[in-house]
């Protein structure tokens, strides 16, 4: 689960809830986990040190991080040199943190970072971004993590790989072991997509390195568990192993919905369709 759905100050509880629940993963976004450090991007080893061991007190490990961008100003793929070098020194930095603390996958979204300007013909951008992402991806390989392309709806504010298939496209064309793709199924609610979901993961399986359990505009996930079995089943069926990661932004309830999400979740996995997701 990722540490979105809580403050700081609540993340003890939220992690025994996760622990409860029996998930093992969590994934993060630094400026949560490492709240204490003057640069969540590079926190010291005393605060490193504690956010470690408080998850790992409860069992879990470092699966995952978003809000690579935090922080960061005037990023922009797609907004002239000195925003692409803004926004490389950011990924950069997420991929040193990643490295660092041995995290596998880093989900770039940055929806508003990557909106292609008029003017700029689809076909240019995509060869800007695969250039750029080949870069990372070398860097993310040496560290030993991958760069995993998130498809992100339009209206969230930007038209650069709105859809699952521009995503797995884009990945293809990077062509790079350390460029992988996610599936965000949040996403695919809003592109009114999801009934597809399972019929499109034995395509994309090979590729896929993380997947988000999410609902439009980050609200409580998941919010049917009987819609969420099947995914869960055919990803098992298709040999996928890694992270399913719930993904909600704080609700307004806190802890108690968070709680009820991880329900939800343990119902899906349960369903008979789904019985050894």
């Amino acid at each position: 689960m990722s540490n979105i759905a809580w403050s700081p100050d609540e993340r003890l509880d939220a992690y025994r809830l996760m622990a409860n629940a029996g998930l093992t993963g969590l994934e993060i976004a630094p400026g949560l986990l490492f709240h204490e450090a003057a640069d969540p991007f590079a926190p010291d080893a005393a605060s490193a040190k504690q956010a470690v061991r408080e998850a790992g007190a409860f069992g879990l490990s470092l699966v995952s991080m978003q809000s690579l961008l935090f922080g960061v100003e005037g990023a922009g793929l797609f907004d002239g040199p000195e925003a692409r070098a803004r926004l490389t020194i950011g990924l950069t930095r997420a991929i040193d943190l990643a490295g660092r603390f041995g995290i596998p996958n880093l989900v770039f979204g940055s929806p508003a970072q990557r909106r292609v300007p008029e003017g700029m013909a689809m076909s240019e951008a995509l060869d800007e971004a695969a250039d750029i992402f080949r870069a990372a991806g070398d860097h993310a390989a040496r560290v030993g993590t991958k760069i995993a392309i998130e498809a992100n709806p339009a209206a969230y504010g930007t038209n650069f790989l709105t859809h699952l298939e521009d995503a797995r496209s884009f990945v293809e064309r990077v062509d790079h072991s350390a460029i992988v793709a996610i599936l965000d199924l949040g996403a695919m609610h809003m592109n009114r997509e999801f009934d597809s979901v399972p019929g499109r993961i034995p395509a994309l399986v090979n590729r896929l390195n993380h997947v988000h359990v999410s609902e439009p505009n980050l609200a409580p996930a998941p919010a049917a568990p009987e819609r969420l079995a099947p995914v869960l089943e055919t990803l098992r069926r298709a040999g996928y192993a890694k992270a399913v990661s719930i993904e909600m932004k704080r609700p307004e309830a806190g802890l108690p919905e968070v709680e009820a999400a991880l329900a939800r979740l343990l119902e899906a996995a349960r369903k008979p369709e789904a019985a050894h997701a």
